[in-house]
């Protein structure tokens, strides 16, 4: 972990990367345009043609190239082997300009085949039981957690690859911290008895380390136990943002005593529109809804405290909802950009097909003073077309501005929005039957790394990309 000087000063210091890029500007802007929906197939060229891969994996656009950098099964450099179903991840500048980059891996308790110990847990023995969250009785030992990358972006090459954190469950996505670490979230509410030996639905906190080291488990129960999926920091504040990926889901806020020590507590609250109680923000044409979510509208928000924030009941988001919070589809992947946070609602939208949100934080965002000056909650784009966007998954921002997301599908795109609420399409996985995931750049701004969670496969993007 860094230490607590970089901790003090990572408000003044952080924030979005401004590299001078200038940002696409090969295509107009005709479609996407937010308050309106999208004419069928209105995609905007954007890097042009997707090109057919003689390799048949990832079709791209011309003068752009990948590699696959990482397999699950073979082995890291700490004897254990690369675990499966890769998902959320971030990268962080190492030294000599080496990329660090955390990874999730969504695997369930009962996948020995795609956990770090081998399918016969006989690797296990070789990790110290303190370090392993949950042990399971020795029998069915938590399998998700994190691995770390070591990626040398000049050769192309891994030079370490090595777990971080073990023992947790479905670590689905997460979030980067301006302070050097990265939020990893359990999918998952499965609670202990029989063999399980602790409850499960927690957040915890992984360095991001040059060397092979262990995260120590540490739950971060304050940030309240639900179906988690992904977090995003607002490094002006301090404050956390979270998705949960439920159909009838919440956004919730975490407010730490201390900005940049999550362990040591702090005020869980969930979002809510002011004068609209309890809305649903789902906009299914199913519900047939007399005051669906506009596009492009800001509308003020309201931050509501919530009890019972262990949720013995996984009930959260019920009892949120009937105290007047607001109601989302699924949600996904969240990233701080653009002096606001985007996060993706899966099967939002009237079709079922996927919106994507824009929280604005209020310029006095968790104090008292914010009810003078609200944050503002945007539906920022909800194209009702498969044409043009399919369960939109994991999200990042991209460091020229445009929000860049990972289709859900089993036969995925990665499909770029820009500010103006255009679409364009980045990439088409047509080797494997499996959702993208973790789609995130380096912070030079060179490379987009995604992975391809059933074929477990991490892949290296690089080319023209201004």
């Amino acid at each position: 972990m860094k230490n607590n000087n970089t901790r003090r000063t990572f408000l003044k210091t952080s924030g979005i990367v401004s590299l001078g890029f200038i940002g696409l500007q090969n295509f107009a802007c005709s479609a996407g345009t937010k308050g309106q929906e999208v004419a069928e197939g209105a995609i905007q060229v954007g890097y042009g043609k997707l090109k057919r891969d003689p390799e048949g994996i990832l079709k791209l656009p011309e003068g752009f190239s990948y590699k696959i950098i990482s397999r699950s099964g073979t082995p890291m450099s700490d004897g254990f082997v690369v675990p499966g179903k890769p998902d959320g991840m971030a990268t962080f500048e190492g030294e000599g300009g080496r990329v660090i980059i955390v990874r999730n891996h969504e695997v369930s308790r009962d996948d020995a085949e795609n956990g770090p110990f081998g399918k016969d847990y006989e690797l296990l023995p070789n990790l110290e039981k303190s370090m392993i969250y949950e042990y399971g009785s020795g029998v069915t030992p938590g399998l998700g957690g994190t691995t770390t990358v070591i990626y040398n972006e000049e050769t192309g090459e891994v030079e370490e690859e090595y777990l971080s954190l073990a023992g947790t469950i479905r670590n689905c996505a997460g979030g980067k911290t301006p302070w050097g670490s990265w939020v990893t979230c359990e999918e998952t509410v499965e609670k202990a008895g029989g063999d399980v030996e602790k409850d499960h639905g927690y957040n915890f906190e992984v360095p991001a380390l040059m060397k092979p080291g262990m995260a120590q488990p540490i739950p971060l129960k304050e940030m309240g136990r639900f179906n988690h999926e992904a977090i995003s920091v607002d490094p002006n504040s301090g404050i956390v943002y979270q998705t949960e990926d439920r159909h009838d889901g919440l956004i919730y806020r975490y407010i730490p005593n201390v900005p940049g020590e999550l362990a040591q507590g702090g005020k869980l609250q969930v979002l809510a529109l002011k004068g609209k109680k309890s809305f649903d923000t789902r906009n299914w044409k199913r519900l047939k809804l007399d005051n669906p979510m506009p596009i492009g509208e800001k509308l003020p928000v309201e931050w509501l405290d919530i009890d019972e924030i262990d949720s013995p009941k996984d009930d959260l988001r019920i009892r949120g909802f009937e105290n007047g919070a607001a109601r989302f589809a699924r949600g996904e992947g969240m990233w701080y950009g653009n002096d606001g946070v985007y996060f993706a609602c899966t099967n939002g939208g009237k079709i079922e097909k996927g919106q994507i949100f824009r929280y604005t934080p209020s310029p006095k965002e968790g104090t008292t003073s914010e009810n003078d000056q609200p944050g503002t909650l945007e539906l920022f784009v909800e194209p009702n077309n498969t044409n043009i966007v399919n369960n939109c998954d994991n999200l990042t921002v991209a460091p020229w501005g445009d929000v860049v997301t990972c289709e859900d599908d089993e036969h995925p795109r990665i499909v770029g929005v820009k500010p103006d609420g255009s679409f364009y399409k980045l990439a088409e996985n047509v080797g494997y039957s499996s959702e993208f995931a973790g789609g995130c750049f380096s912070p030079s701004g060179k490379t987009f790394f995604v992975n391809i969670q059933h074929a477990g496969l991490t892949v290296a993007i690089t080319g023209p990309w201004v």
